[in-house]
Formats: structure tokens, sequence, C-alpha cells
């Protein structure tokens, strides 16, 4: 297992594992889109995406973002995807991500490490819950295209 920075060729795996998460799918229409988002994410000093691989190729995704808060001087680490395939959980990917997260987090001064995380996704929320993160609230949203 290899925790590494997402590469501009992890697209394709990354948007696979994305699909995962009951994100939107890619299709024929909206790569073009989807993958400049993606390519300028790769630079942006405010973001970086993990990946972590074995042998059969990509099989977790989180991504970071660095954002700043009106009421703290410092910045937030927000983690608004984080995904492991099915055939790769329970063997400490998903953790490997958070520790590498953190790691990234803490280099940047930033006061708190936050992340969103859908209902249906209680494995996952047992993980958080493991890593010392604790439920702070909900999250609300309203799509504004249909």
């Amino acid at each position: 297992m290899k925790v590494r920075a997402a590469r501009r060729d992890d697209f394709e795996a990354v948007v696979q594992l994305l699909e995962l998460l009951g994100r939107p799918l890619v299709t024929s229409e909206t790569e073009a889109d989807c993958r400049a988002v993606y390519d300028e994410q790769i630079v942006d000093p405010d973001s970086h995406h993990i990946v972590v691989e074995d042998a059969s190729g990509v099989v977790a995704f989180a991504s970071l973002h660095f954002r700043g808060r009106l009421n703290h001087p410092t910045q937030e680490a927000w983690i608004p995807d984080l995904i492991v395939a099915e055939n790769a959980r329970r063997r400490g990917v998903g953790r490997a991500l958070l520790d590498e997260a953190e790691r990234h987090a803490r280099e940047r001064g930033c006061h708190t490490l936050a992340l969103e995380s859908a209902y249906f996704r209680a494995e996952a929320h047992h993980m958080y819950r493991q890593f010392k993160m604790r439920d702070a609230g909900k999250c609300f949203y309203k799509a504004l295209t249909s």
C-alpha cells in the first residue's frame, strides 16, 4: 500500500471512486469540465488530493482543502470527499488517508480537520470516531441545478 499525492493521470480512477460516494457520473459531455477542475486543484496550493494505491491500482481517494474561517486566524482543513474501494476496506487504507490529511493540516498550522459524510456511510462514521473525530452537526444543501 502506498499513500501519495494524486497526479493528473489518476483522474479516471478518482472519478470512479467518487461515483461510489454517489457523486454525479462524469459523462462524455462533462468530462472536459470535470478534468479541468481536477487539473486545477492538483496544483492549487489550497487543496491537496491524496490517493492510496496497491498492486491493483488506486483504491482510495481523499480531497483535502484549506479554507479560512472568519472566527479563526488559522485555516481549517476540510475533507469533502474520502472514499475507499469496497475490496480495500478494513485494511487500514481509510486510516492512512486520514493520517496523511492530518499531517498536511498540522504542517499548514490548521486549527481543525473537518469532513462531511452521508448518513448511509455508517462504517465510515465508526472509523472517524476511532480517529477521535466527533459528530459536530449536520450538513444541509440545496441543489441549484437539476
